[in-house]
């Protein structure tokens, strides 16, 4: 039976609660669990301890049978110290889509002709003060 450590949804609309349980795998989010660890609610500030409690012992133990956390239970018990989280990397995240690098590039394109255009008549009176003071 495979074990997962993962978040279960309560609360009303809009005002979420989540238990943190140990269940298997294949059940349903909300449904049938194997132990209630702890709870997390989002809706406290970030520094609230009672934000995410947590039962370490039991985390371990479970961790220690094989259930696999979720990544934001995994998060959880890194902040308790219970296991160590691997950074994870993600490159292209942050780069912009198609159409953004397209419109960025039209920017570019027309800022780049905009001082051209601004440098040109510069450069046409500095032959004509050139001019008019060889006279």
């Amino acid at each position: 039976m495979a074990l997962s450590i993962r978040l279960s949804r309560g609360g009303s609309k809009k005002r979420p609660y989540y238990r943190i349980v140990v269940a298997d795998a294949r059940s349903p989010r909300d449904g049938k669990f194997i132990e209630k660890i702890g709870n997390y609610n989002p809706l406290l500030a970030k520094d609230d301890e009672k934000r995410v409690q947590l039962d370490a012992d039991r985390a371990k133990h479970w961790l220690g049978v094989g259930a696999q956390p979720t990544d934001r239970v995994a998060r959880f018990l890194d902040v308790a110290g219970v296991k160590e989280r691997p950074a994870r990397s993600n490159p292209n995240k942050g780069k912009p889509g198609e159409k953004a690098t397209e419109r960025a590039e039209e920017r570019a394109e027309k800022l780049k002709a905009q001082q051209a255009e601004a440098e040109t008549p510069a450069a046409e009176s500095e032959t004509v003060a050139d001019a008019s003071a060889e006279q």
